[in-house]
């Protein structure tokens, strides 16, 4: 009998791993069918996957049984996709490979190890609570590194009888959406699926509402993460059947404590990124990356993951023993601190609004601090600048009409130098703005004037007779301008003329005293 060839070996194997079968089952199957031979083009592969769904129908690992041979064969000639399974209960997943950055490594794979985000993981609280109860679909808004992502998984990990299917939105399309769900639906008898998409808020109108079947009849208990405002980037109607869970920067003993776990973990932290040499870190380094990294986990331990190697790169040589990761390796690795900043995102108008209602208050220091955050966060200058200039009318005003002319001077200065140079202009005005004196008379005289012309009933009246300019002969003889007062010629007179239609006669908008409390 003449050997097996090597290399068809490793072909029929290939098959039957992308089929779902264990290596072990595949490796008893074809060792308990080399001798079969059908008429099929892989007759090793057929007979191997009869013979373990014959022998091994009880096993976890075999797909179902099919009821007959040319079923197999359709199963085999087709080679479909292998079957989404859970993750194991004690595990979210395999041991991450050395290759993956730290914060990969460090992901924790229960509830109970995740740090942070008191306010949804109390006792007692929803998501305590999953293991022992259905799971509704949830959406996880949250800044970057706040362990959204790590929170979905946990909780997938938790439930009995799930199985986790992760998606993310940058690459994903309607076809893997439907797709997923259409295997979520055959398999819901024996198992649910916990569907998670990540930075949800990139799909479209479409792919939202390909989503919305799915979850109404509870095929799959869907999982959203999204770094931006839901309300404006999410639809309405997947809105109204997801439970919105906000997140927060993590504080900065909660990074401290991450930190620590990764140099203490043998078995997946630092040790695996400096090739087993011992590290440890000082205090002051420590510090230094829990108050820097803005509350993102992700920054904090790849940038001590840099720190580390950094340590070891400069100790070499020098002596066996423990390396030290000093305050120079980690600003040597962070650079500058991490600022979490959008110009497009909810960051973006968060900061503005600060800076406007530091303003507003007249507190100069909180002004200045929250522009600096802006500028340092990347905002362009003249974003900026045009809402100075804005303020400059609507909240100044009358008290100081000088603010406008130094808030549009401001603004052709950044347009001139540019920055870095444009800082202290901008901070010039932020400062002026904040201490000048505020009036909104103007501000709410012209909201009080769109109101009159909105509820105008019958529509807007005419401009009087008298108030209208008369160039023609024929406009005169219609009476256009007659009995109007020139004010400089009848400087006593004028002063009883009607400037505004019949029924707004008295009505009053601008409610200003240049002595009034309100300016002073």
């Amino acid at each position: 009998m003449s050997l097996p060839d090597p290399k068809i070996q490793k072909k029929e194997m290939e098959e039957l791993l992308s089929m779902g079968f264990s290596e072990d089952l595949a490796s008893q199957a074809l060792a308990a069918t080399a001798s079969s031979s059908t008429t099929s083009a892989n007759p090793s592969v057929e007979a191997a996957a009869d013979w373990i769904l014959t022998h091994t129908s009880q096993s976890s690992h075999s797909p179902p049984t099919l009821s007959s041979q040319s079923n197999l064969r359709r199963f085999i000639l087709s080679k479909p996709a292998q079957p989404l399974k859970p993750y194991p209960s004690k595990r979210l997943k395999p041991s991450p490979s050395s290759l993956s950055p730290l914060s990969e490594r460090m992901r924790p794979s229960t509830v109970d190890l995740i740090v942070g985000q008191d306010h949804l993981l109390s006792p007692g609280s929803l998501l305590r609570g999953v293991a022992g109860g259905p799971l509704p679909s949830l959406l996880l808004w949250g800044p970057p590194g706040s362990g959204k992502t790590t929170l979905a998984r946990a909780i997938a990990a938790s439930l009995s009888s799930h199985r986790f299917l992760p998606l993310s939105a940058v690459t994903a399309t309607v076809v893997d959406l439907r797709r997923a769900i259409d295997e979520a639906r055959r398999s819901r008898s024996q198992i649910r699926t916990v569907l998670f998409v990540d930075e949800i808020h990139r799909f479209s109108k479409t792919q939202q509402d390909a989503l919305l079947p799915a979850i109404e009849d509870g095929s799959i208990i869907f999982l959203g993460a999204t770094t931006e405002n839901p309300s404006f980037h999410l639809t309405n109607p997947l809105l109204s059947r997801l439970r919105v869970l906000a997140l927060r920067p993590l504080d900065p003993h909660h990074v401290r404590s991450l930190l620590l776990r990764a140099i203490d973990d043998v078995d997946h932290g630092i040790l695996l990124s400096t090739n087993g040499a011992s590290v440890t870190i000082d205090d002051e380094a420590l510090e230094f990356l829990s108050l820097h990294c803005d509350g993102d986990a992700r920054v904090a331990l790849n940038s001590l993951e840099a720190s580390a190697v950094l340590a070891v790169n400069r100790s070499s040589g020098i002596g066996e023993g423990t390396v030290i990761i000093t305050t120079a390796d980690a600003k040597e690795a962070m650079q500058c601190k991490h600022l979490a900043y959008d110009r497009d995102g909810d960051e973006h108008y968060n900061l503005i609004s600060a800076l406007h209602k530091s303003m507003r208050g007249s507190d100069a220091d909180a002004a200045i601090y929250w522009l600096t955050r802006m500028l340092e966060g990347g905002e362009q200058p003249l974003y900026i600048a045009r809402r100075l200039v804005r303020f400059a009318s609507e909240d100044v005003g009358l008290a100081d009409t000088a603010a406008l002319g130094h808030a549009v001077a401001c603004y052709q200065a950044c347009h001139f130098i540019g920055m870095p140079e444009c800082d202290v202009c901008l901070a010039h005005c932020v400062a002026y703005l904040a201490l000048a004196p505020k009036s909104v008379a103007v501000y709410k005289a012209l909201n009080a004037a769109k109101r009159a012309v909105k509820e105008s009933v019958g529509g807007n009246e005419g401009v009087p007779l008298h108030l209208r300019n008369a160039p023609t002969k024929l406009m005169k003889q219609m009476g256009y301008g007659d009995g109007y007062l020139y004010p400089p010629d009848h400087p006593q007179l004028c002063k009883g003329q009607s400037y505004l239609p019949d029924s707004l006669k008295g009505r009053k908008f601008l409610q200003w005293l240049p002595l009034d409390v309100e300016q002073l």
